[in-house]
């Protein structure tokens, strides 16, 4: 069964939301999912691209209520 795994990284620009997501996601068993915080304009193109990049899939991509966006990454 997947687990689900939390990170905030509200307050981080670019690229570190993606960096700090990939250093989690290595730890993490094929099947977890990473639930990621981040409110850096840039994360909204930058995190997509990562998960084509590196082969994760992105289960959705939703703003929250505070000005930021929740991305659901499924490791690959």
């Amino acid at each position: 069964m997947s687990e689900k795994h939390e990170l905030d990284a509200r307050g981080l620009l670019c690229p570190l939301p993606v960096l700090k997501a990939r250093k989690r996601l290595k730890t993490l068993a094929v099947g977890d999912e990473l639930h990621l915080v981040a409110d850096d304009p840039a994360a909204i193109v930058d995190v997509p691209h990562f998960c084509v990049e590196s082969g994760h899939e992105l289960l959705s991509q939703s703003d929250t209520k505070d000005a930021a966006q929740l991305y659901v990454i499924r490791k690959a």
